[in-house]
């Protein structure tokens, strides 16, 4: 009578745990951009509340840049990169940028974000 095996050989199981290596790898590659992400869109959005409460462009600028140096997102976006305009009465604070994280020696991920004070809060 003959048994008919089950299983996975080893080559196979290298390749399924090269596999999961790598989507692991590209997956806490991209946990930093997005967490400064989320940052970035909260504290534009608390900039924006601030203009909505009469603040000027200019002291919402420097308002940012207090905040963005608290988070440490300082070297990522600039004060003058902000983008103000007013829609239905309410300041809107917006900003687009790239993002790079290395994967791999020269490999990188790419990042194309924009963070708008109209999604930050609801």
């Amino acid at each position: 009578m003959r048994f008919r095996q089950y299983g996975i050989s080893l080559i196979g199981m290298f390749f399924v745990a090269f596999l999961l290596a790598g989507a692991l790898l590209i997956g806490f590659r991209m946990v930093g951009p997005y967490k400064e992400y989320y940052a970035l869109e909260r504290i534009i959005g608390l900039v924006a509340d601030e203009g909505n409460n009469g603040a000027s462009e200019s002291d919402m600028r420097a308002s940012f840049e207090r905040r963005s140096v608290i988070d440490s997102i300082d070297d990522l976006i600039k004060p003058r990169d902000l983008v103000f305009r007013k829609q239905g009465g309410k300041t809107v604070v917006e900003v687009e940028y790239t993002r790079k994280a290395p994967l791999l020696s020269n490999i990188s991920l790419s990042f194309d974000f924009k963070a708008s004070s109209q999604h930050s809060r609801k």
